[in-house]
């Protein structure tokens, strides 16, 4: 079979590892970041309301899409590590790879009969979209101290994240030819619903079929995984027990233990963003009229991916020259600066300029963050359970990074307050890696 002869470092393991980036990258800019964002709020628009009566009381659309996202990241913090334990022990978590993409990927179909309507399906979708796109990136994450080492791994963490950006980019100006000139498509108004909106439905199935069909080729040639030694007992507990083995590890592992504290504050202000940026852009900017409105937010967000591109690749130098903690506190004083003119954004003119922005500091803090701790992991086979860690880290600084921004706009009226909580993250983000930096030898990681 073609996975006994790929073996760890080989340039076929590498890029099939890499190549999942390719698969599922489109539901993080298509669902994510571009289309689905403006899909949302035109639903609220044609039906001329602010607010939506769910589970017993009435909010308005932006912290209720904020509070979704954030519930969905406490399931996701939950079951990855049940499904680190379980893979850990069964010695195949590419089943679980394969398991949370078609997860993901046929949620995403689901978001084609998204309505006010519907709400509840609708969010049910969105909800197991994001469950199956970040569970499975987890564990793909977890494979890259197994395929790659430690000398490849920055290189194929970028070549992963670069590939991500270009296939994303294809798919979206697939989708925008079909939202912005619908009738070219055969799409038209039908059933008291504009072409446009059908178009972008259609989208959201383009991205289903595009993860499934080109994930293929990664759970072809990614091995089952390593099957661990000993007893297997309680085995649905043990994730949470690794968990705990790890926090323990972490004890005599000084620098890591400082990295992860790091990582976690700057993270939950780097996914908060991405998470909630067109919202802020579909929300807060004057963009004049509807299609004014969804061609700026496509155009802008094409801008940050392709941008993202560069970003990734000079991370990954500036790495080399400069070492990985430097190269990510410049990152995150970047960061700081962009969040504070996020505050002041009005024209679309603004918008763009941030979008450019944006994209050269999101690939590379994402790139770099990745291989750092990988670098930074002791000895040990046990992969997964310390890649679970270290994405339950991350899941739980999503969701108080999302709910804060959603309280935050719920009571100020304005998703434009909590740009200066982000850029506070990000401060501390450099705080805490200064920290990290004085544990580092000299000439290494510093």
């Amino acid at each position: 079979m073609a996975q006994v002869f790929a073996m760890k470092g080989s340039k076929k393991l590498l890029n099939a590892w890499a190549f999942y980036d390719w698969a599922n990258s489109v539901y993080s800019l298509v669902i994510s970041s571009a289309i689905f964002p403006i899909f949302y709020g035109a639903l609220f628009r044609v039906a001329e309301i602010e607010k939506v009566t769910i589970f017993g009381g009435e909010i308005a659309r932006a912290p209720l899409i904020s509070y979704v996202t954030s519930l969905a990241f406490v399931f996701i913090a939950i079951v990855t590590p049940l499904v680190s334990g379980i893979a850990d022990y069964l010695g195949n978590k590419r089943v679980f790879l394969k398991f949370f993409c078609y997860l993901g990927a046929i949620s995403c179909i689901g978001l084609y009969w998204f309505s006010l309507e519907n709400i509840y399906f609708g969010l049910i979708c969105y909800f197991f979209g994001l469950v199956g796109f970040w569970v499975s990136f987890a564990i793909n994450n977890s494979y890259l101290p197994d395929i790659a080492f430690p000398e490849q791994q920055d290189g194929v963490s970028a070549k992963g994240f670069s590939l991500g950006y270009v296939g994303s980019v294809i798919l979206l100006l697939f989708n925008l030819a079909m939202v912005m000139q619908p009738d070219l498509f055969g799409i038209t108004d039908s059933g008291g619903e504009a072409a446009e909106i059908k178009a972008m439905k259609y989208s959201f199935v383009s991205v289903g079929v595009w993860w499934i069909l080109f994930s293929q080729y990664t759970f072809y040639h990614l091995p089952k995984g390593y099957k661990r030694e000993g007893e297997r007992t309680n085995i649905v507990l043990n994730g949470f027990r690794e968990l705990k083995g790890v926090w323990k590890q972490l004890g005599t592992e000084t620098r890591l233990k400082r990295y992860l504290v790091a990582f976690f504050v700057f993270s939950t202000a780097v996914q908060t963003i991405m998470l909630i940026a067109a919202f802020y852009g579909e929300e807060e900017i004057a963009w004049g009229s509807d299609s004014e409105r969804t061609t700026g937010l496509i155009i802008s967000i094409l801008v940050i991916q392709l941008v993202a591109i560069l970003g990734s690749l000079a991370t990954a130098y500036l790495s080399k020259k400069r070492g990985n903690i430097s190269t990510l506190l410049l990152l995150n004083v970047l960061w700081i600066f962009l969040c504070i003119y996020a505050y002041f954004l009005i024209t679309p003119l603004d918008f763009y300029i941030a979008a450019g922005l944006v994209g050269l500091v999101m690939g590379g803090i994402q790139t770099l963050s990745r291989s750092t701790y990988s670098k930074f992991l002791p000895e040990t086979t046990d992969t997964t359970s310390f890649f679970s860690f270290y994405d339950v880290a991350e899941k739980i600084g999503l969701i108080l990074g999302t709910f804060i921004f959603g309280y935050i706009s719920q009571v100020t009226g304005s998703m434009r307050n909590a740009t200066i909580f982000m850029a506070f993250l990000f401060f501390m983000g450099v705080v805490l890696l200064l920290r990290v930096r004085k544990l580092a030898p000299k000439g290494e990681l510093e």
